[in-house]
């Protein structure tokens, strides 16, 4: 990590990472990652134009890999490409329980928990709204 340049001190300060889902099936949505995959709700609203939901994931990070990396992951963890350009990572503490109870909740299963060449052991689900999941839980973490 370099050094901050001198010139970009009056760069804005980033204190969140807010992934924006637009579910046609609102509750559904809220059913499965609030509910079935356990993201405490930190706030709700709602107005006559409709209804938003924000849900904890915990701390975020903003992944961004070349088509080149994002190709080698789909192999690693589905054994070909299968997502498209957004994918959500959550990292729990056991692959394969997440798995199995997110599928009970509707997911369809892509792929199941397989080992990683970094020894994380990840899942590929696709969940409400069309969005890919990767579920992943760090070596020392993982059940077995």
């Amino acid at each position: 990590m370099s050094n901050p340049d001198p010139a970009d001190v009056d760069r804005p300060v980033v204190h969140q990472l807010r992934v924006v889902v637009t579910a046609t099936d609102y509750d559904e949505a809220i059913r499965f990652y609030r509910d079935a995959l356990g993201l405490p709700e930190q706030a709700a609203f709602s107005s006559p134009d409709g209804r938003v939901v924000i849900l904890d994931g915990g701390r975020a990070t903003l992944e961004i890999a070349d088509p080149g990396h994002a190709a080698f992951i789909d192999e690693v963890e589905v054994g070909r490409r299968v997502a498209g350009h957004i994918r959500l990572a959550f990292e729990v503490d056991d692959t394969a329980a997440a798995t199995a109870r997110l599928a009970a909740a509707g997911a369809s299963v892509v792929a199941p928990p397989v080992r990683t060449p970094w020894q994380s052991l990840n899942s590929r689900l696709e969940g409400p709204a069309g969005l890919q999941l990767t579920l992943f839980a760090e070596d020392g973490r993982v059940a077995r």
